[in-house]
């Protein structure tokens, strides 16, 4: 959990669901922070340069939190959200140690 409320990631058994808000068509590639919505649930910030086209912009998202994450995109796969800007990756992993990581990123 992140000190200034509620996590932007769900724990599994094996692994955790991570929150995001995409934005496609970007001048970069980055993740920038945590965003709190009005409902109260929080989400990674990410923009992607590719455009939300035949899953273009989710497979760049994919890439980029595989990337940061130092993760393999292979064990990253969108739950839900693919025609949204609001999304729902699962990591596959240690969720303790996934947790670690993107605390680290957003810190």
């Amino acid at each position: 959990m992140t000190s200034n409320g509620a996590p932007f990631w769900s724990r599994r058994a094996d692994g955790i669901d991570l929150h995001v808000r995409l934005t496609p068509k970007s001048s970069r590639d980055a993740l920038e922070g945590v965003e709190t919505r009005a409902d109260g649930a929080r989400a990674l910030k990410a923009r992607v340069r590719a455009v939300p086209e035949d899953g273009k912009a989710n497979d760049a998202l994919i890439a980029l939190v595989a990337k940061s994450l130092k993760v393999p995109a292979s064990r990253i796969r969108l739950t839900s959200g693919a025609t949204s800007r609001q999304k729902t990756l699962f990591l596959e992993g240690d969720a303790d140690a996934l947790a670690e990581r993107l605390l680290a990123l957003v810190s």
